[in-house]
């Protein structure tokens, strides 16, 4: 049985709860995850191959035991760590902000003083900022989550199947519009407009499932006094996310077309994946996204004029999930990619 480590000790908790919920199942793995506790708290149940660690633990972790591969979740920091990690060990990194890792020194430089200040430069004089695109440089092989990226340099990596479950039937259009509530990412305002003005929106459940506050959280406050609106002020929790992703009958993921990392732009669709395809694969919905967002996949579907008839008729539409993301095909994809790294 081939040993793997799996590193997150920075961010996407959701990312690595999805690694664990499939690799359970391997019969040919043995994965061994590293987690430091914010994400630790993030990732229900109590699993024995789960081990407490942080930046200044966990090369002397690695030491102990004998891996064939090191996956590394996220590089948005403790780059001089991480580099030290991908220069001794055979090791794959999870890109999320495709500019980002490739940005020069120069751009970080320049990126310091553009905000968060005192952060940014606590990452160049401790953490090793300027090391970014060496470490992923030295990492032998990179991996994204949306396979429209997968080419000879970043290899994709299967991690979301479509969960089996039954579907009540809603008494209202029930239409879920997953994420933070932040305008940075997603275009919020858009979405309000689109409701206000609407003569269809007052017989539609719209719910924004992610944090709401600040000026969205009083926009919202606003809208919701004359239409069926359901938001949240504070963060959701996994079992009311599984709950209200399962009750939609459409996703809608008003997404921005820009956004920035480290003040580095980035391109969804292009340069950046939406955390909304995991969403619609593995509750097996149908999405509606920007006209603008590029995308092959036929669960994805681009917003019209009239949104609100559009999702009307989309309540309706079967997609076979299954045929493409049930748990053993995406398994058996993964374990086939992890022989190829190792």
């Amino acid at each position: 049985m081939k040993k793997i480590a799996y590193i997150e000790i920075d961010t996407h908790a959701e990312v690595a709860a999805d690694f664990m919920d499939l690799m359970k199942d391997s019969k040919g793995f043995s994965v061994d995850y590293y987690f430091s506790e914010k994400i630790k708290k993030q990732i229900p149940g109590s699993h024995e191959n789960v081990f407490l660690s942080d930046n200044s633990m966990i090369l002397d972790q690695l030491k102990t035991k004998k891996y064939d591969l090191i996956i590394i979740g996220t590089v948005h920091r403790y780059f001089n760590t991480f580099l030290n990690i991908t220069q001794k060990y055979k090791t794959a990194i999870v890109v999320h902000n495709l500019n980002f890792s490739k940005a020069s020194r120069l751009d970080l430089i320049k990126n310091i003083f553009k905000e968060d200040v005192i952060y940014r430069l606590k990452l160049w004089w401790k953490e090793g900022l300027f090391n970014v695109s060496k470490v992923y440089r030295s990492a032998n092989q990179l991996l994204v989550l949306d396979k429209q990226f997968s080419c000879s340099e970043y290899q994709f990596l299967p991690l979301f199947y479509t969960k089996e479950f039954q579907q009540d039937k809603n008494e209202n259009l029930t239409v879920v519009i997953p994420g933070g509530v932040s305008q940075k990412r997603r275009d919020y305002n858009h979405v309000l407009d689109i409701i206000k003005k609407s003569d269809n929106a007052e017989n539609v459940e719209f719910v924004f499932l992610g944090k709401a506050k600040g000026e969205e959280l009083e926009k919202i406050e606003k809208v919701a006094e004359k239409f069926n609106l359901t938001y949240f002020t504070e963060r959701v929790s996994q079992t009311d996310f599984e709950n209200w992703m399962k009750k939609a009958d459409v996703l809608w993921c008003p997404i921005q077309q820009k956004t920035k990392f480290f003040s580095q732009e980035e391109i969804y669709g292009k340069t950046k994946m939406t955390g909304n395809i995991g969403d619609a694969i593995k509750f097996g919905k149908i999405a509606v996204f920007p006209e603008n967002y590029s995308s092959n996949l036929d669960f994805i579907v681009s917003e019209k004029e009239n949104v609100i008839q559009q999702f009307d008729e989309l309540k309706d539409f079967k997609y076979d999930f299954q045929k493409d993301y049930n748990k053993e095909i995406v398994l058996k994809n993964l374990e086939k990619l992890l022989n190829n790294l190792i």
